[in-house]
Parts: structure tokens; sequence; C-alpha cells
């Protein structure tokens, strides 16, 4: 099937609008994980030194409450064995892999040739067939009777007609019913099924991106601090509380180790805590 050159135009305009639709995603994507990326930096860096510190006491408490539990088990006194605190891992906000580049689009006469008019298949016609320049005889004859139909179906428009004629006659299928392009064809919709697909990866990334609980509280702080609230040094002073008890519960950890009724119950209500309840 033939393409015209208004199909060739109508579809590389497509092709141009899905790209233009794919930069404005891309950009939209690069803004929000830039946004994630710095909004990470800042909270690590006003609450990392305490997380950290948070972190390392319950590595040491649950190394007390470890060989309380092992004392306890010597002594045929049944708890709870202790499970370590598991923090959650920030995740790598990674970038958009590379996207698969387009390929060049095909060169050559047969990409943009479109049907020609139904003048121009008559004047090709006509040169092949008219009798003047064909030589006596029944070769001539012939000519006559197709230069008829020529006339003929270019009186009444039918271009199916005339380019039945010149096919017939040997005529190349491009010069008759236009270049089928099929190369060029098949390159526009390997382009359009590249970004398409590639539309689909930033999508999904984007998507991945806001369902972060990071993406969350990142909201949620930069709404409170335009509100005039400042959550960070709250989330700190919180951080800095649960440092104190935990300090607190690792002194007495390490020093009720004598009386097997005062670990138990340590045990026990550090593993309520633990379990949330």
């Amino acid at each position: 099937m033939a393409i015209t050159q208004h199909e060739l135009t109508r579809r590389r305009e497509q092709l141009h609008d899905l790209q233009r639709y794919l930069a404005v995603l891309e950009a939209d994507h690069d803004g929000a994980r830039a946004k994630l990326l710095g909004f990470r930096h800042r909270y690590l860096e006003a609450l990392g030194p305490l997380m950290r510190e948070l972190d390392e006491l319950e590595a040491q408490l649950h190394q007390a409450t470890l060989l309380l539990h092992d004392a306890l088990q010597r002594q045929g006194l049944d708890t709870p064995r202790p499970t370590p605190a598991r923090a959650k891992p920030w995740p790598d906000i990674a970038a958009l892999p590379d996207a698969v580049p387009l390929p060049p689009e095909p060169t050559g006469p047969m990409t943009d040739l479109p049907p020609p008019s139904l003048k121009t298949l008559y004047r090709r016609a006509a040169m092949r067939f008219h009798p003047d320049l064909a030589p006596q005889g029944p070769e001539r004859d012939v000519c006559e009777q197709r230069m008829m139909a020529v006339n003929d179906a270019y009186a009444s428009g039918d271009r199916r007609k005339l380019e039945t004629l010149l096919l017939a006659a040997g005529e190349l299928p491009e010069k008759v019913i236009g270049g089928p392009a099929d190369a060029v064809r098949a390159w526009l919709g390997l382009c359009e099924h590249l970004v398409q697909g590639r539309i689909r990866v930033v999508q999904a990334q984007m998507v991945w991106l806001q369902s972060l609980q990071m993406h969350a509280l990142r909201i949620a702080i930069e709404r409170a601090e335009a509100g005039g609230m400042r959550p960070l040094d709250i989330m700190a002073a919180r951080l800095r509380s649960q440092i104190a008890e935990r300090r607190q519960e690792l002194y007495i950890g390490e020093r009720v180790g004598s009386d097997a009724s005062l670990a138990a119950d340590f045990l026990r209500k550090r593993y309520l805590r633990a379990a949330g309840r």
C-alpha cells in the first residue's frame, strides 16, 4: 500500500508530539527526583547523627538482652528471645535508565514518493502506448487499442485502469502507485514503539517515586515548614528522647543480671515495647 507525502508528514508530526510529551515527562521526573535527593540530604544532615547513635544503642541493648536471655535459659526460665531492631534502609533513588536511541530515518527515493497524479499517469501511458512511437505492423495495432483504452480511462478518471495498463506493460510499481515506503513506514512504527515504551518506563518510575515513604515525608515536612513549623527540630527532639530512654534501658539491662525475676521482667517489657504493645 502506497503512502503519500501527506501521510508521511502526519506520522512524523505524531512522532514529534510523542517525543515532546516524553521530554515533559522526563523533565517532571528529573525534577521530582532532584527534590527528593535534596530533601534526603537535608534530612540526613539534620537527623543522621542522632539516628546512627540510636541505632548503635539499639545494637548494644540487643546484645545485653541476648546475654540476659541466655543466662535465664541456663537457669531454666523460658523468656522470649530478643530480636534485633532492623532499621529500614533508605532506598536508592536511581536516575532513569538511558533511553534507546532512535534509529536514523531511511533515505532514498522510495521513502517519500507519493502516487503520481492522474495526468502524470496518462502522460506515462501515452509515452508507452502511443501508436506513433511504435513500429509498423501488429505492434502498432496493439498500441492503438491500448491507447484507446488509455484515453477512455483518462476521460472517465479511472485511475485504477491506467495503473493496471501500466503495470501490465512492465512499469515499476513505485512509478505507478507511488513508493510503497516500506522502510520509512517501518522506521516510523519502530520509533513510535520505542518512544511509547520509554513513556511507560518514565511513568512507572514516577509512580514509584511518588509511592516512597520518603516522598510522603518530604511533602508533610515541607507543608509544615510552609505553615511556620519546624518539624525537623521536633523530630530531632524525639530522637534525643529515644536515645535517653535507650541509654536508661541499657544501664538497667546491664545491671539486672544477678536477679532472675528482675531480668525476666526487663526482658518481658523490652519484648512488649519491641512488639509495639
